[in-house]
């Protein structure tokens, strides 16, 4: 229950964060953010070490915690990597993955579509991020799994911003279509062309992306 209620402050820091209410460089007190949510300060300081790992905030010893925006160009760059290991991690899913694990992306994507009906950005990125998790499970690779998971949840808060953009629900929709295809008929190569695309963020949709987080940048 405490660690739920954690996921659900996190997630409340998070939108504060994004809505400008905390800048970049803004301490985060944890006092006055148990007030704010009425939770003792246990499930702030979890909540908190849950941002950390995404790098949303900076946790600096005798001094507290920190709100850290990327820049472009670290944001940036931190898709491209995301990309690659979601490629590679298409790549061998598409030769190794059970017939299991198949239903289980199928069950994903009924998910994913009744939070598209129901514009539910947040539905929607819990069930992509169990979507993502299975073909890195998938993989075979737990290097690559380790790796997969850990930057996934650096740009987590970033990947959830990016849902809200209008029509990218439709259009990630879409593409989870397409992926679950090529790794129904072990293309390889095709789930992992599918894959970068679907999480490399450029050009138009790199430059709404920036624009939607601006505000928590000023």
């Amino acid at each position: 229950m405490e660690k739920r209620r954690a996921d659900v402050i996190a997630d409340g820091i998070e939108e504060l964060i994004f809505d400008g209410t905390f800048a970049d460089g803004d301490r985060l007190d944890e006092h006055a953010l148990a007030g704010r949510f009425g939770v003792s300060r246990t499930p702030i300081r979890e909540a908190l070490q849950k941002l950390a790992l995404s790098g949303l905030v900076t946790q600096i010893p005798n001094r507290g915690v920190f709100v850290h925006q990327p820049g472009p160009v670290e944001l940036m760059e931190m898709f491209e990597v995301m990309a690659e290991l979601e490629a590679a991690a298409g790549r061998l899913a598409a030769l190794r993955i059970s017939d299991a694990a198949l239903d289980d992306l199928r069950a994903a994507n009924i998910a994913c579509m009744a939070a598209v009906t129901a514009q539910d950005a947040g539905v929607y990125y819990l069930e992509n991020e169990r979507f993502h998790q299975i073909i890195y499970a998938q993989s075979g690779n737990s290097f690559l799994l380790a790796e997969a998971l850990r930057l996934h949840r650096r740009l987590r808060p970033f990947r959830r911003q990016q849902l809200r953009l209008r029509g990218r629900l439709a259009q990630s929709m879409a593409e989870h279509e397409g992926i679950v295809a090529a790794l129904e008929r072990g293309d390889a190569p095709g789930a992992a062309d599918l894959l970068r695309a679907h999480v490399a963020v450029q050009g138009e949709k790199f430059h709404h992306l920036m624009s939607s987080l601006r505000p928590a940048a000023e």
